[in-house]
């Protein structure tokens, strides 16, 4: 894969790796070698997230690489619990701290919180002061419908620059994926290659990130 991996054009400019390696039921020891070896064997992107709990493991395996923090593209996720403006400042201060790093390469909110859709609203409005500060590079959502998406944009500044969502071939996501292209917003996929329902809510919600 060295050398040959594409880069995308997100629309704030940022180019992002084309293919990464999530790493979501990673478990933490075996995380570290994970990574190290899939940068070293030619991966450029490293996605990861609060609610994984191997955020320290990731930061780890991109220290015992052989490549250029420079050159790796890093994404992590704020958990829901972490929702609201100030407990999303704490919450991206702890992720980085973790990953050992000082500027994060794409952030974003883990999934819509339905029930207080307005802690979704202010954690996004936290994302934009960390992006025009220069602390991250592009922020995005995760998992967000059309009509979440619609909301989110009409009450703060900045088009996400990602909407990551399950898609595969026999979840093909198209009208989720046609409200993202008509933002400009990437499309980015988590479960590729299948394996997992389409039930978000089915996964376990851990407790608040430490």
């Amino acid at each position: 894969m060295n050398g040959t991996n594409p880069y995308i054009t997100l629309n704030n400019g940022v180019k992002m790796p084309a293919l990464g390696l999530g790493v979501f039921q990673s478990k933490p020891e075996e995380t570290t070698e994970a990574v190290r070896t899939a940068l070293n064997t030619g991966y450029r992107l490293i996605d990861t997230a609060a609610a994984y709990f191997n955020e320290r493991e990731v930061g780890e395996g991109i220290r015992q690489s052989d490549v250029d923090r420079a050159d790796i593209f890093v994404e992590t996720k704020l958990w829901i619990t972490d929702y609201g403006y100030d407990s999303a400042l704490r919450a991206f201060d702890v992720s980085l701290k973790k990953l050992g790093i000082e500027q994060l390469d794409l952030w974003l909110l883990h999934q819509p919180l339905a029930s207080e859709f307005d802690k979704t609203i202010q954690a996004y409005k936290a994302a934009e002061k960390l992006l025009n500060e220069g602390r991250v590079r592009a922020i995005g959502v995760s998992n967000l419908t059309p009509s979440e998406l619609d909301r989110l944009m009409s009450e703060t500044e900045i088009v996400p620059a990602v909407n990551q969502i399950q898609v595969h071939p026999y979840y093909s996501q198209a009208e989720w994926r046609a409200a993202n292209d008509k933002h400009g917003i990437l499309t980015q996929c988590w479960s590729p290659l299948g394996g997992h329902t389409p039930i978000i809510m089915q996964k376990k919600i851990p407790s608040k990130i430490q």
